[in-house]
């Protein structure tokens, strides 16, 4: 068990000037490269891997550049630990973005221009700023001199906004040697501020994700003449299976994760007794998250699994029946209901329509009384005392699944401190995506401080 406080940690100095220059300017430079990702391979991650590499090297690291397919990169570097018998920590980031349309945008998308103190352009949320704080911490490291307590492994992968078969999934199923001793490992998409509009200011770290159930579904049936009756008609079957699906409504599944959060979000607006008792029969999940008001938006999406109808395709001229139509659907599965999961959709689907897996991976769940969880916790406190931490799942979900073959558990803290009114989540994948410089020195420094701490 990690002590959260080892000998000589809080010897290392404040992050310097330098560190905090360096976080934006690489954040900047990272979103310059365009690493769009527009799945089926249409991405070229090298650029930004060769950049990181560099800025890895000039702190004295011995970075190693990984490619499964040509210009698809991944970058993994070591810092030792003081402590070789201590487990290893994997920080890991993704160098990939999602397609950016210039044309929406008030700055070009891949500018990296600072505009009234905010830095905009693709990647500024998701997640070139992360993969910034981890350059500028651990090259503040080599300034001064100092060593974690723990090894921590450094991994800059591709291919994230896809399959993650070129980056996460290769490195796990190839280059395993490369995380020897990592047991625990953080990224995207925690300890970033929660304003809930009444002056509460929250802090949500991860500590699961939804595993992805991402379905074709296919009905076939009679092809014909569209002016003729035709009861084996597969767009029709198709689209009463695509309704069926949207419109059922999916039980309540608590995870002990959503529970925490749930918990710590009743105490925080002072809900008590039977509203708040998760055991309590009846307990009505619905009724505790409208009464905690707009916070409810950090645990809805996870107390149940999801299927949301995304794509459908068929026929090929007005007056033809088709023999075939196809539709896609956006699965999402709570850790422990997998098996729900594909009996709902066998049942929903009927005879008629037949159901695959186009992406799947599991859900995963971390626990969240670790002292890895109180470390970040810790860490968030000294720079936001204002905020109040809570664990959450995410809706979605990262390179963590891919290295939990590993044996590797995740945690998302990529730490953000934000203004009031600005829509972190609605960012991720978003027009006119930007980080204030502020957040990206307030992320560097509660970075170096978990880091040199857990």
């Amino acid at each position: 068990m990690a002590d959260q406080h080892p000998p000589g940690a809080d010897r290392a100095p404040a992050v310097d000037q330098q560190a905090l220059d360096e976080v934006v300017a690489f954040t900047c430079d990272l979103i310059r490269i365009d690493t769009t990702n527009r799945g089926g391979g249409d991405c070229k991650e090298r650029p930004a891997a060769e950049y990181a590499a560099a800025r890895l090297a000039e702190a004295d690291l011995e970075p190693t550049i990984l490619e499964r397919t040509p210009g698809r990169a991944n970058v993994v570097a070591r810092v030792e630990g003081t402590d070789p018998g201590a487990d290893a920590l994997l920080v890991h980031g993704h160098l990939d973005v999602v397609p950016a349309e210039t044309a929406d945008w008030s700055v070009h998308p891949f500018s990296g221009e600072i505009r009234d103190g905010v830095v905009w352009g693709r990647g500024a949320v998701d997640m070139k700023n992360m993969d910034a704080m981890i350059l500028a911490t651990v090259r503040q490291w080599a300034r001064v001199g100092f060593r974690p307590r723990r090894d921590i492994v450094i991994a800059f992968t591709a291919d994230e906004e896809a399959s993650a078969e070129d980056g996460s999934g290769f490195l796990a199923d190839r280059h395993r040697d490369l995380f020897e001793g990592c047991v625990e490992g953080i990224s995207e998409s925690g300890a970033f501020t929660f304003h809930d509009g009444a002056g509460r200011q929250i802090y949500p770290i991860a500590a699961g994700e939804r595993g992805t159930a991402w379905l074709r579904l296919t009905a076939r049936g009679t092809a014909g003449h569209g002016s003729k009756v035709n009861r084996a008609n597969a767009v029709s079957r198709l689209a009463a299976a695509v309704a069926r699906i949207a419109e059922h409504d999916w039980p309540v599944r608590l995870t002990p994760t959503v529970r925490a959060a749930l918990g710590e979000l009743a105490a925080l607006y002072g809900i008590d007794g039977p509203a708040a008792d998760l055991a309590a029969p009846g307990f009505d999940v619905d009724a505790l998250l409208a009464a905690i008001g707009p916070a409810a938006d950090l645990v809805a999406p996870t107390v149940r699994n999801s299927a949301n109808p995304t794509m459908l395709s068929a026929g090929y001229k007005i007056n033809v029946i088709p023999g075939e139509a196809t539709a896609h659907v956006d699965g999402r599965c709570l850790p422990g209901f997998e098996d729900e999961f594909r009996r709902t959709l066998d049942d929903l689907t009927g005879p008629d329509v037949d159901w695959e897996y186009q992406h799947r991976e599991v859900a995963l769940q971390a626990p969240v009384d670790s002292p890895t969880f109180a470390a970040m916790r810790a860490a968030v406190e000294e720079f936001a005392p204002e905020g109040h931490i809570v664990p959450y799942c995410m809706s979605g979900g990262t390179d963590a699944k891919q290295f939990s073959r590993l044996g590797i558990t995740g945690y998302g803290f990529a730490p953000l401190r934000l203004p009031e009114g600005f829509d972190y989540q609605a960012l991720f994948h978003g027009v006119d995506e930007r980080v204030p410089v502020d957040a990206l020195h307030f992320g560097v420094r509660v970075l170096d401080r978990f880091l040199r701490t857990v």
